[in-house]
């Protein structure tokens, strides 16, 4: 670990290789509390390079217990998280919609680290037992359109590395590779990036990949999602888009509208509001956005306000809600 931590301090780039080689040791055992420590705030002090993502994805997957969903094929909703916005769980929230519009969701989430109530932690809260059981996961997916993979079953080997993150409680090259790493490999996936340049990155390593097929969302204001709350660029493997509020047939939100509280309680009573119907009309008109492009992203030729259309469907009949309920219990 010392020569790759040498090169680090000298703002020298990682190989693909030498990555692989660095989050193999951190995986294994082999690398201190310390030494992770280093690492992740090496790499934090510029931005994401290209072969290092690379190299600590491969690592990454090569260490996980995959799952497999014998020809299904699936769609992921997530977010790198490490934006600061600190919003209500909107990715899981929309991958529920999704899998009551009657499209199949593998969603991979763990707990909030750099904000405050992750996709793990409310789904706790609402009462979901999580396993790494492929029977009990294929049951949840082909009975409720949807199942829940806790990152840290799936990914025993990082167990070293919770501590350090939750101790600094910033974002890292972690929050990077979260939506990379799904066991499932999912056909479909729909990223949002809390950067610009992670989502040009993103597209580089996904292009590499063509059965997958994928949008990348980066809010120009610092979302990594779509927000409502002003234009969002989203690529493809074919183009790239500037969509605004409009676009969704929604209108422009204000920031604070999509504060996600500061505990699981209230991360959970936001939840069942937008589930229920309940909700602020900003809380619904943003899920179903994400949603509608989560749908788009599976049937990219349809039109993006038909797509959202179908998501306030799933919602206003109360088949997103039925979801929840087949799962909980």
């Amino acid at each position: 670990m010392k020569i790759q931590l040498n090169q680090l301090y000298a703002q020298e780039p990682l190989s693909r290789k030498t990555a692989y080689q660095t989050l193999s040791q951190i995986g294994n055992g082999e690398a201190s509390e310390i030494e992770i420590a280093a690492v992740v705030s090496a790499i934090n002090m510029r931005p994401g390079v290209l072969s290092e993502i690379q190299g600590f994805r491969d690592a990454m997957l090569e260490l996980a217990t995959p799952i497999d969903l014998e020809g299904r094929q699936t769609i992921d909703i997530v977010g790198t998280g490490g934006d600061g916005k600190n919003t209500f769980n909107i990715s899981t929230l929309s991958s529920v919609v999704v899998a009551g519009a009657g499209y199949p969701v593998t969603k991979h989430g763990s707990y909030g680290v750099s904000s405050n109530v992750g996709s793990s932690d409310v789904l706790i809260s609402l009462g979901y037992e999580f396993s790494n059981d492929r029977d009990k996961l294929l049951r949840d997916l082909d009975t409720a359109g949807i199942c829940f993979l806790h990152a840290p079953l799936f990914h025993p080997a990082m167990k070293n590395v919770v501590p350090v993150r939750r101790a600094m409680k910033v974002r890292s090259f972690f929050n990077l590779l979260g939506p990379l790493i799904n066991p499932a490999r999912p056909t479909h996936q729909l990223f949002g990036t809390f950067h610009l340049e992670v989502s040009r990155i993103y597209d580089y390593i996904l292009q590499e990949e063509s059965d997958r097929y994928y949008n990348i969302v980066h809010a120009t204001d610092g979302y990594d999602e779509i927000s409502l709350t002003g234009s969002a660029s989203v690529r493809s493997r074919e183009r790239q888009r500037l969509l605004n509020p409009e676009d969704f047939g929604q209108t422009t939100l204000a920031p604070e509208a999509l504060f996600g509280g500061e505990t699981p309680e209230e991360g959970k009573a936001i939840f069942l509001s937008v589930l229920q119907g309940t909700s602020t009309p900003a809380q619904k008109s943003v899920v179903l956005a994400n949603a509608g492009l989560a749908i788009q992203t599976i049937h990219p030729s349809r039109d993006l306000l038909e797509c959202v259309a179908e998501a306030e469907a799933s919602l206003d009949s109360g088949r997103a809600l039925e979801v929840l309920h087949k799962i909980v219990q």
